[in-house]
């Protein structure tokens, strides 16, 4: 059983700007269906299409399924089945031995920064990057998916 256990943090954009990084990796994401009890997502880079199927969220885990497909095949499924988009630029950051997804958003999410680390196991301990603030593990309006139907840019204080 695939099990996704995973924590979400924001990132300081000062710092963020300032960091050296490597390349990041554009994703167009949309969701083909998105309740409380399952997500089906489809995802395409320049080299991959991905569709996953989360189960719901209990704790920081839940299950994922996640198979590459050919990215005609993502894109054919994006175009025809996806209710919902959302386009990001991914950066894949090691940090005292874990690797931090960081997630800058495009479009209408554009001026937000996410970044998510994936765990062993939920009382796993690690150091947070000096990049990171708050923590919004558990806060829906950080799920892509929530993203994509109510953007960040739309957010009123």
């Amino acid at each position: 059983m695939a099990i996704e256990i995973e924590r979400k943090f924001l990132v300081d954009h000062e710092q963020w700007h300032q960091l050296s990084k490597p390349a990041g990796k554009h994703y167009r994401q949309g969701y083909i269906l998105s309740d409380d009890i399952k997500t089906i997502r489809v995802r395409v880079t320049d080299e991959h299409g991905y569709i996953t199927i989360k189960g719901k969220t209990k704790g920081i885990s839940r299950l994922e399924y996640e198979y590459i497909i050919p990215v005609n095949e993502g894109v054919e499924l994006l175009n025809n089945f996806a209710v919902s988009e959302l386009e990001k630029t991914r950066y894949c950051i090691n940090y005292e031995g874990k690797m931090w997804e960081v997630d800058e958003f495009l479009g209408d999410n554009q001026g937000l920064l996410v970044a998510e680390i994936e765990l062993e196991d939920e009382a796993e301990t690690f150091k947070l990057p000096s990049w990171i603030t708050v923590e919004v593990t558990g806060d829906k309006k950080y799920y892509n998916s929530a993203l994509s139907l109510n953007p960040f840019m739309r957010w009123t204080e």
